[in-house]
């Protein structure tokens, strides 16, 4: 193996954009094709998947460090501003929020969470608006939940009361109108 330092060590949390936050396993050298390589070897609990993600495409595929204390502090904040609700097609918006929550990009997802949020007492949502809030409020639960070295359902508990606390107003303000 090389003698560079590696972006990542065993034990670290990491986020990979489309799947969320994994923890990285070993590093290992395998040969592939003829080529040695050095490969991160992922492990994703919730999907019960493991992912070799080599070295030196680490940077090309977006994978990261968890946020910084700053990020999340902003990816919070965004969960109690106002729903943004375009008056696009439901199949074009979908598609959005699925490329934000694939971004990896916590702020974006906590945007996604945020605008379709709906309180116990607002209208039903749609199945596949419910698919989506779901995923993007998991991925931002996990990242948070490693961040702050709990589980994913406190996490999780802990953004649905901030979006219960601030989202009523809004929409009360919503049927003022």
């Amino acid at each position: 193996m090389t003698a560079k330092a590696h972006a990542f060590e065993v034990g670290d949390y990491v986020v990979y954009p489309k799947h969320g936050v994994g923890r990285v396993m070993e590093l290992l050298e395998q040969e592939i094709a003829g080529m040695k390589m050095e490969l991160y070897v992922l492990r994703f609990e919730k999907e019960r998947m493991t992912l070799r993600v080599p070295v030196n495409k680490v940077e090309a595929i977006g994978m990261r460090k968890l946020s910084s204390d700053k990020t999340l502090r902003e990816a919070l904040d965004t969960l109690k501003g106002k729903p943004k609700v375009k008056r696009t097609m439901w199949s074009r918006r979908a598609q959005e929020y699925e490329a934000k929550i694939n971004s990896g990009d916590l702020v974006s997802i906590a945007e996604v969470t945020r605008d379709l949020f709906r309180a116990d007492d607002q209208p039903e949502q749609s199945y596949s608006e419910r698919q989506i809030f779901e995923a993007a409020s998991s991925r931002l639960a996990r990242e948070l939940a490693a961040m702050e070295k709990t589980d994913e359902l406190a996490a999780l508990q802990k953004i649905l009361a901030i979006l219960n606390e601030h989202a009523p107003k809004y929409y009360e303000a919503a049927a003022a109108v």
